[in-house]
């Protein structure tokens, strides 16, 4: 991992928070406003799902990059909307300008903005800003923390629950393919109650303490980088669902304890790949 000194963190971080600020500016300005959602791909991609994009995805984005571009130039950017700029300095920008785009279109509250900063083994420090309910998530570089209306508190993932008494939260109904469905299904079997459709602000719920499960399947990097540097700095746990790690995409299942994440492994890594 990148050795990085405590100065460096704090700059990091500071410019972390000032893409936060601007990727909010920019969604609020679009939400709960006619809007011209594109499909980014043709009629039955990605698993029959209608896969979303619109002028928030690409002007959320674009105000990142660009404080990058003066603040951080030697840094890489890996985006969902503009793809992979290339940098220098062995640090990588992971950006999700709205993630849960469907739900960002239907006016809900739980799609949200993932700033993350990474080296070649994984995130370091990530955000899941949620700017219409004004809340901010961080974890990383020392600090697990939540910002919103209610004031500043420390993040901590749930303690001491075992699969019987577990929340688990996924994004779709069908996971992914009919694997990983049947798979998840066999989980979602041992678990006291499944809530669906939450997008990343599932992850933040688990890093503050409020559920103990998010599994899901078909991820992209810029889905993953935030919510694993949050959760991991709240005490949880976050591998793909053969133990490994999920910074990449894929596969993801985390927890809020190492015995939680082992009881749902065991299930989850029987799936063939």
């Amino acid at each position: 991992m990148t050795v990085i000194d405590a100065q460096t963190r704090t700059g990091l971080r500071q410019v972390a928070h000032r893409l936060a600020d601007a990727a909010r500016e920019v969604t609020l300005r679009h939400f709960r406003q006619p809007l011209v959602a594109e499909a980014k791909g043709p009629a039955g991609a990605g698993g029959g799902r209608f896969d979303p994009v619109t002028v928030a995805d690409r002007e959320s984005e674009a105000a990142m990059r660009a404080i990058l571009s003066r603040e951080r130039p030697g840094d890489a950017i890996l985006g969902e909307e503009y793809g992979e700029t290339v940098g220098e300095t062995g640090l990588t920008w992971v950006l999700d300008p709205v993630d849960g785009t469907r739900g960002f279109i239907c006016g809900t509250p739980c799609w949200g903005v993932l700033v993350a900063v990474a080296d070649a083994e994984g995130p370091l420090f990530g955000i899941i800003e949620q700017p219409y309910i004004r809340e901010r998530f961080e974890g990383g570089f020392g600090v697990a923390q939540v910002a919103g209306p209610s004031g500043t508190a420390p993040l901590r993932a749930r303690q001491g629950r075992r699969l019987a008494e577990a929340v688990l939260l996924t994004t779709f109904p069908e996971v992914g393919t009919r694997a990983e469905h049947d798979a998840f299904a066999q989980v979602a079997g041992q678990v006291t109650l499944v809530r669906y459709g939450l997008d990343c602000y599932a992850y933040a719920l688990l890093a503050a303490g409020q559920i103990d499960l998010v599994i899901e399947a078909g991820l992209h990097a810029y889905d993953v980088n935030a919510p694993i540097a949050v959760i991991r700095a709240a005490g949880g746990v976050v591998t793909d669902w053969q133990g490994g790690p999920a910074h990449r995409g894929g596969r993801l299942l985390a927890a809020g304890s190492p015995e939680l994440h082992a009881e749902a492994l065991a299930i989850l890594s029987r799936c063939p790949a």
